[in-house]
């Protein structure tokens, strides 16, 4: 158990943690996750991550929280995998099947910069514990727009850059097939490739996670 000079380390720490989630763990569980086992006073986020979706997270820690606005508006990218010739009411391969599939990319220009989406109503989720994922009713969501800067497909497996509006299952949904696997490779200046990936933050000491908070005067100059 953390010592009282230890958890006032953390209390003392602002800044940034880019987290990197992997896949199958529902988002709100590394936030809360990494609260509680540090004994933090606020954790927040630049960005939410589906639960199939693995990469990159920031966490912002304490006093960070005041530039949430910053990271949240930041351009996003991505990797990931579609299911040709499967389209589910999900927009992912955990949905149930539905007419209208494609088996092939026809013109990726027409999903090129200014793009109208409307996520798909239902939604594929797995609660905290869970081993499988539950199809749930959403709502009737409005249409969005979103800019997606590049788009590239090498078979199934995909790249692409976009801004902060884009949902990555309403873009590949609206191709007509359905979204396999998902990564987010960056979030403005962060990459996941400086990210501590989440099974080793668990086993670090605090003193460990508060050298790898990235202060704000790193981040925002």
């Amino acid at each position: 158990m953390a010592n009282l000079m230890q958890i006032g380390i953390l209390e003392r720490t602002h800044g940034f943690l880019p987290v990197d989630k992997p896949a199958g763990i529902p988002f709100s569980t590394i936030i809360k996750t990494v609260k509680r086992k540090f004994n933090l006073v606020k954790v927040g986020h630049g960005g939410s991550l589906e639960t199939m979706a693995s990469g990159l997270v920031v966490l912002l820690i304490n006093d960070a929280n005041k530039f949430v606005d910053r990271i949240m508006a930041s351009d996003r990218e991505y990797t990931g995998s579609v299911r040709f010739g499967l389209k589910t009411d999900t927009g992912d391969v955990n949905g149930r099947p539905i007419d209208g599939a494609a088996s092939e990319i026809k013109d990726l220009n027409e999903f090129k910069g200014d793009v109208f989406l409307v996520e798909p109503r239902f939604a594929a989720i797995r609660k905290e514990g869970s081993a499988t994922y539950e199809i749930v009713d959403t709502g009737v969501h409005e249409q969005v727009l979103s800019h997606v800067y590049k788009i590239n497909f090498e078979g199934e497996r995909f790249a692409l850059r976009a801004d902060k509006n884009l949902i990555v299952r309403a873009l590949i949904d609206s191709m007509g097939f359905s979204l396999e696997s998902l990564r987010r490779e960056k979030t403005g200046q962060f990459d996941v490739a400086d990210a501590i990936k989440f099974d080793k933050l668990l086993e670090m000491e605090i003193g460990e996670v508060a050298s790898c908070i990235i202060p704000a005067r790193d981040v925002l100059q």
